[in-house]
């Protein structure tokens, strides 16, 4: 549906080019485009156009637009602009797109780096002083970002970090959008702090618990808690205390355990308390030095956040119980404790928790099983015809959409829209996106170039290096290229290797002694453009070569040779 909407939108804002689809996610698609008033480069996050219908996602999201566009930092991903385009959808009904414009960064996502596998310690922590650095100065800007994870970091091509989607979870989180919806926006729950997962309200020690995941899975290869169910993971995170990542990956220092267990401590009071102190940690681990010990917040009487309330609640009482004298302290009036009133009241605690553990634990989505509605099923993989049957089965309208794709076979399905899981009334219009296979470019004409200038022209196009061999040439300059394989303009999939063959900047003199002169002189100047000399050799007759002055072999191109032919 989205990208039937996009279709219908020529120029965004009368100013906004929308080019080829870089990314997808769940509630947005990121698209390369042109600002056509300052002729520069940007990305376009358009929206699903469903969350325009909650006025409480449009006010949220224009003030946390203008909030994310006053950062200017370079470990954050600028914001532009943002608003909402009016355009008409594929069955003709007017919808409105939010959009956000923002700055066109040229790298790789740190999810696709860290599912290679683990980083090395030092680059982690590089990593991770970075995306601290964006939220210090964040937080500073009253910004909470709420959705630290890989997929949110951009690693660019010189190694700059770059932080994005400031203050879109927020927009999410604070308006009427489904909890399908949230979820997909707000990351999975791997990510989630021990606050989020309770649904409590939530401070700038979110991100720093949310970016102690992130370094714990740079440097392990996975994240602390998984499970079957994102509320199986959101329950660990509550409840389980994480491993140290050095038990997974034996390269992780003492000092670099501690810091993360200290990131990730389940009491905001308990862990790193701004995203400096959490820097300053990182920084001395990469040293080799022990992070400096700092009492925990609980052991102050306040923080950047307030009180304790544990610290406060503990601490008044001493302070009372310190200050009163004998008379002052209440009189025990009981002549016997109440043993079997605090046992019952012990069990009952004890039953209730397990009951709600149980429910947490086996809680699932509701399923819609009616006549009216159906759930999307999982098509990724399947044909576009198997698929496309089995939507028109559950009464459901086939929209086909195409997009050039490295990893699903040609004629698959690589992702529907609505997702699978989600239950959608009868007759709905769902996009089925086919994959047309890796996607194709030509090879550029590196012909006549010199070979190092070949080689980095098809490695920035993202082509492999192949074999290179020489060859002799007339005319072409040694060290140039003399051909491609595949041959220059042909249509290969992107990455795919070429072979290059140079010329080595010489020529193979044949033998023309015997020949007549026609003959001799079309092989050496006409096709191995020498400069040729013919002398009269008055000791034989006939016409014919006597004698050449360049034995046959390799010479250098433009060598000039001379024939002796038989004049007498």
């Amino acid at each position: 549906m989205v990208e039937g909407v996009r279709e219908g939108i020529h120029l965004l804002a009368n100013r906004y080019q929308i080019g080829e689809l870089i990314g997808r996610g769940g509630m947005a698609d990121v698209h390369v485009g042109t600002d056509a008033r300052l002729g520069r480069r940007i990305a376009i996050k358009l929206m699903k156009p469903a969350l325009a219908t909650d006025p409480a996602f449009r006010t949220r999201f224009r003030q946390e637009a203008q909030a994310a566009a006053r950062m200017a930092h370079p470990t954050i991903v600028r914001v532009f602009d943002a608003g909402e385009e009016t355009v008409r959808s594929a069955n003709g009904h007017e919808v409105q797109v939010p959009f956000i414009v923002m700055e066109y960064v040229e790298g790789r996502l740190l999810k696709d780096i860290v599912a290679e596998g683990p980083i090395e310690p030092a680059e982690a922590m590089r990593i991770t002083q970075g995306v601290l650095t964006a939220l210090e100065y964040s937080h500073r800007a009253g910004v909470v970002h709420r959705d630290i994870k890989p997929g949110n970091v951009m690693i660019t091509h010189t190694g700059q970090v770059k932080v994005m989607d400031f203050g879109i979870a927020r927009a999410i989180s604070d308006s009427s959008a489904t909890v399908a919806q949230t979820t997909a926006i707000l990351g999975t729950a791997q990510y989630f702090s021990p606050e989020q997962a309770r649904g409590e309200t939530v401070d700038a020690r979110t991100d720093l618990y949310s970016t102690g995941v992130l370094l714990f899975e740079l440097l392990t290869g996975r994240p602390p808690f998984r499970g079957e169910s994102p509320v199986a993971v959101a329950y660990q995170h509550v409840s389980e205390p994480p491993v140290p990542p050095s038990t997974i990956a034996p390269a992780v220092s003492p000092a670099l355990d501690a810091v993360v267990l200290h990131a990730l401590a389940k009491d905001r009071f308990e862990r790193f308390q701004t995203a400096a102190d959490f820097r300053s940690d990182v920084e001395a681990a990469a040293e080799g030095r022990a992070p400096a010990r700092r009492l925990p917040a609980s052991h102050v009487g306040s923080t950047l956040f307030g009180v304790n309330p544990a610290a406060a609640a503990g601490s008044e009482a001493a302070l009372k119980e310190l200050a009163s004298d004998d008379n002052d302290r209440p009189q025990r009036t009981q002549t016997r404790p109440p043993v079997a009133w605090i046992w019952a009241g012990i069990v009952l605690v004890g039953i209730v928790i397990a009951a709600v553990v149980f429910w947490v634990v086996n809680l699932t989505p509701p399923v819609v099983d009616n006549t009216q509605s159906t759930r999307i099923p999982d098509l990724v993989g399947v044909s576009y015809d198997d698929g496309a049957a089995r939507l028109d089965e559950l009464g459901l309208e086939v929209t086909r959409a195409e997009m050039p794709d490295d990893t699903v076979e040609a004629g698959d399905i690589v992702s529907t829209d609505p997702d699978a899981g989600i239950s959608v009334p009868l007759d709905t219009s769902v996009t089925v996106t086919v994959s047309t296979g890796p996607q194709s470019v030509a090879v550029p004409d590196v012909v006549g170039s010199q070979v190092d200038e070949a080689w980095q022209t098809l490695t920035d196009e993202g082509f492999g290096q192949g074999q290179q061999t020489t060859d002799y040439s007339a005319d072409v300059p040694e060290g140039a290229v003399m051909q491609a394989d595949p041959a220059v303009d042909a249509d290969v999939p992107v990455g795919t290797t070429i072979d290059l063959v140079v010329s080595n900047g010489l020529v193979n003199v044949p033998d023309v002694t015997g020949l007549s002169s026609a003959d001799a002189n079309a092989q050496l100047a006409e096709r191995l453009q020498l400069p040729v000399t013919l002398e009269p050799d008055p000791g034989c007759t006939g016409g014919a070569v006597a004698g050449q002055n360049l034995a046959p072999g390799d010479h250098p191109q433009g060598s000039a040779i001379t024939l002796r032919v038989c004049s007498g």
